[in-house]
């Protein structure tokens, strides 16, 4: 005998947010279901100084690749850069960019992009919070006993505020 009522539950909506860096790169998986957020997994991605910079960015891809297969979200969320003043440091972050770009369309998953104020904005109500702030909330909203790594905390911002923005108009967003 089909037990309907579990047939027919609404399945969570899993965001990857990253937060991009060459040296240390954030992730987290966040899951969405109605109104309740549940961190399901993250961490930082850390290149050693002086490694190649095509090996800092299959590195990233491999871990990426990683988290995709273990959680199968539906998306994937990616802080944009802010302005950035050093053109070589410009440089190297489209860099990584382009590789988590990459490995978001070789998994098929559709990518939202948004800059370090809407971030903010989304999860503590003020584009102008501090980290510290952003962590705090992060916190709150994912109900944690203990605070993630800054650039984890970032990425879990990140992926909060995709699930968010696309929460009215549901998971084809």
């Amino acid at each position: 005998m089909v037990n309907w009522s579990m047939a027919l539950a609404p399945a969570p909506t899993i965001c990857l947010g990253v937060d991009p860096g060459s040296l240390a790169c954030g992730w987290a998986v966040v899951s969405r279901l109605g109104s309740r957020l549940e961190l399901l997994a993250a961490g930082v991605i850390r290149s050693p100084r002086g490694a190649d910079f095509d090996q800092r960015i299959l590195g990233i891809h491999e871990k990426l690749a990683e988290a995709i297969a273990a959680h199968r979200p539906q998306f994937m969320a990616v802080e944009s850069p802010f302005v950035e003043k050093n053109a070589a440091t410009a440089l190297k972050l489209g860099q990584i960019r382009g590789g988590i770009l990459l490995t978001a369309g070789l998994h098929g998953l559709p990518v939202g992009d948004y800059n370090p104020m809407q971030v903010k904005k989304a999860v503590s109500g003020y584009g102008w919070a501090d980290k510290g702030q952003v962590g705090k909330m992060v916190m709150t909203l994912l109900n944690l006993k203990e605070p993630l790594a800054a650039d984890a905390a970032d990425a879990a911002a990140v992926a909060i505020g995709h699930l968010l923005a696309t929460r009215r108009v549901g998971p084809q967003a």
